[in-house]
């Protein structure tokens, strides 16, 4: 089969490798139908995630059918069409016990594309597939699916339910990419009175408007003096980081408000400064998160009952053999306008997302 393989940074090709095998009992075997790009494969391409060796096939994130399971698997057979989950779940240890997946000490947590080959094949080894893959209903389209397997949860989880969003908060987020348009999207589950967006394209900037944003700035044009201005001098309620910068963070700590809440999404390859000398005094809680996909089957019944706009952050399709392509279409977001990039499926062809 082929794989789309990591040889350190800045290179990486579409090519073939061994085919997967069942190697555990809890095993299963999938052929990948959809799979898509995620901002944390970006950071891998850049050697920001050293712990993922040459010769890996990357990829977390990913649609297919069961076409093999070990003899304990008891959920899935094979025909079944399933989500693979970002996280791998053992579900015996004390952290998996807690529903925190993601920091699973029995062999799970962010393996796959990372620890082990990933799903940007055209087959994968799923580990401990009764608690790592997902049934889909048949009302949710494969292609819509894939979203939800890691941004989704990951804005949900590690943004909007850590952030602590509530009714009438003002919420700001800070990155309109795919996580933060994301964020966007389900933090208008909570109705807070508003959403502010802040990045530095403006086509990311329209995205937001379109998921629901009230208001959008410019990450250049002091977008903290945006939210004071808004909120009487307060500043935000929860403020969510979506980069995975410095300067991105320090600006989420200026927006919040006394005894608000900064909840960090973006995945970090730099140390960032964190001003105690101001945020002392102010009563703010920071949270960090890697997902743990535990909200996985509760937005699956919201895709298939159409409460969530999946399909809008989908502006590329590509056959699944054109992934360096896709790839590349992806790291020049400010070029090409990508926000999601998905690859396999029915159709392939670049989607431009209306109003």
């Amino acid at each position: 089969m082929k794989g789309f393989v990591f040889h350190g940074p800045g290179q990486a090709s579409w090519q073939d490798v061994p085919d997967p095998g069942i190697k555990e009992p809890t095993d299963a075997i999938v052929k990948v139908g959809v799979v898509t790009i995620c901002g944390t494969d970006l950071h891998i391409l850049k050697g920001d995630v050293p712990e993922v060796h040459p010769g890996t096939v990357l990829g977390h994130e990913a649609v297919g059918e069961i076409v093999e399971v070990g003899g304990d698997v008891r959920t899935v057979r094979p025909g079944d069409r399933v989500l693979m989950s970002c996280i791998t779940s053992c579900g015996r240890c004390r952290f998996c016990r807690e529903r925190s997946y993601g920091q699973c000490r029995g062999g799970g947590g962010w393996i796959l594309g990372r620890l082990i080959d990933g799903t940007q094949a055209e087959y994968v080894r799923v580990p401990y597939a009764d608690l790592s893959v997902h049934l889909l209903p048949g009302a949710v389209r494969s292609e819509d699916a894939v979203l939800l397997a890691d941004i989704f949860p990951t804005s949900y989880e590690v943004g909007v339910l850590n952030g602590g969003v509530r009714p009438g908060d003002t919420v700001a987020i800070v990155g309109a990419g795919p996580i933060g348009l994301a964020a966007i999207a389900t933090a208008r589950l909570f109705s807070p009175e508003r959403i502010i967006a802040v990045d530095l394209a403006p086509a990311r900037l329209e995205a937001a408007h379109r998921l629901g944003a009230d208001a959008v700035a410019d990450a250049r044009e002091a977008p903290d003096q945006l939210v004071a201005d808004l909120t009487d001098g307060l500043g935000a309620d929860v403020v969510m980081e979506a980069v995975g910068v410095p300067e991105s963070f320090e600006l989420c700590t200026r927006m919040v408000r006394p005894g608000g809440h900064v909840a960090n999404i973006g995945v970090h390859g730099r140390p960032a400064t964190l001003h105690l000398e101001e945020l002392w005094i102010k009563n703010v809680t920071i949270t960090t998160g890697l997902v743990d996909t535990y909200s996985t089957p509760t937005l699956l019944r919201m895709a298939a009952a159409g409460r969530l706009p999946t399909g809008q952050l989908v502006t590329h399709t590509f056959p699944l053999e054109q992934l360096e392509e896709a790839y590349d279409v992806f790291a020049k977001a400010a070029e090409t306008g990508a926000l999601k990039v998905v690859l396999g499926g029915e159709r392939y062809e670049v989607v431009v997302p209306t109003a």
